[in-house]
């Protein structure tokens, strides 16, 4: 969903209309949230002052007071635009792929996968601006709060979803595409004390299970799906599923786009045999 002109020529924001919309039902139904979410959603005039007063008050600490997360936050999203279409989408690739959102405020108030997500592009425009102590700072809490640790150099699309979001680690040099999917323990890494470009890179599309590895300067073809559990340690075409440690290819993705349907078994009748499909 994208911000539209209606008919009197002004421009409308559908994600933030919804979100919005479903707060008040929430404050009508239950009324002791009702402080909780005036102040984290309906105080606020725009969608992007909304993320930034959610990111101030969890990454706030005696070290840094949510006035000046707060500050940080809205000067980022003031200066790059990129950062709020980024959130949108990646708050309509969570309803629509995670059985588990119901509605669209759900993702800003309680899922710590799209709020840490929302707090990295934050540090990665610290980081852009030169401003790379400020941006690990960003790195350390988000890391502390959320249990997720992306460097802030690293390169992040649109449209993602990090379910469960416990123990997620992505790398410096690693780039992660549009519209991927992955779930919990995923790990983007460097195979040992090398150093420049040496982290995945993960195309449009893809599914990550949970607690796969992917490790080194490899790449992880469009819409291709890596079973959980899987250790990655060399690239992987598109649109095919590997398994195993070490992950080798057990068929095709089997759909289209396999981050949109979230489905991480892989059927025996594909001619792999049932002991090797059974780990996808």
């Amino acid at each position: 969903m994208t911000n539209r002109i209606d008919g009197s020529g002004r421009e409308t924001d559908p994600v933030w209309s919804r979100v919005r919309v479903e707060a008040q039902g929430v404050t009508r139904k239950e009324p002791l949230l009702a402080g909780l979410f005036h102040t984290s959603l309906l105080h606020h005039e725009s969608f992007e002052q909304a993320l930034a007063f959610r990111m101030s008050i969890k990454l706030a600490s005696k070290e840094m007071s949510e006035q000046l997360l707060r500050e940080i936050a809205d000067q980022a999203h003031a200066e790059d635009a990129e950062i709020g279409r980024a959130a949108r989408a990646d708050i309509v690739a969570v309803y629509d792929r995670d059985p588990a959102c119901q509605t669209f405020y759900q993702p800003m108030l309680y899922f710590k996968g799209f709020q840490a997500v929302q707090c990295f592009r934050v540090g990665n425009w610290l980081w852009k601006n030169d401003r790379r102590d400020f941006a690990y700072f960003i790195q350390m809490r988000v890391s502390e709060v959320f249990g997720v640790d992306i460097h802030p150099a690293a390169r992040m699309g649109r449209g993602l979803l990090i379910d469960h979001a416990h123990s997620i680690v992505i790398g410096e040099t690693a780039e992660v595409g549009n519209n991927v999917s992955m779930l919990h323990s995923v790990t983007l890494g460097g195979t040992g004390k090398e150093t420049g470009d040496r982290h995945p890179k993960v195309r449009d599309g893809v599914l990550l299970g949970a607690g796969a590895k992917i490790l080194g300067n490899i790449e992880i073809g469009h819409c291709s799906r890596v079973a959980a559990g899987s250790v990655v340690l060399r690239d992987v075409p598109p649109c095919k599923t590997v398994a195993g440690i070490p992950a080798r290819i057990v068929g095709e993705a089997g759909c289209a786009e396999p981050s949109e349907t979230a489905d991480q078994y892989f059927h025996p009748s594909a001619g792999v045999p049932e002991a090797v499909a059974s780990t996808a």
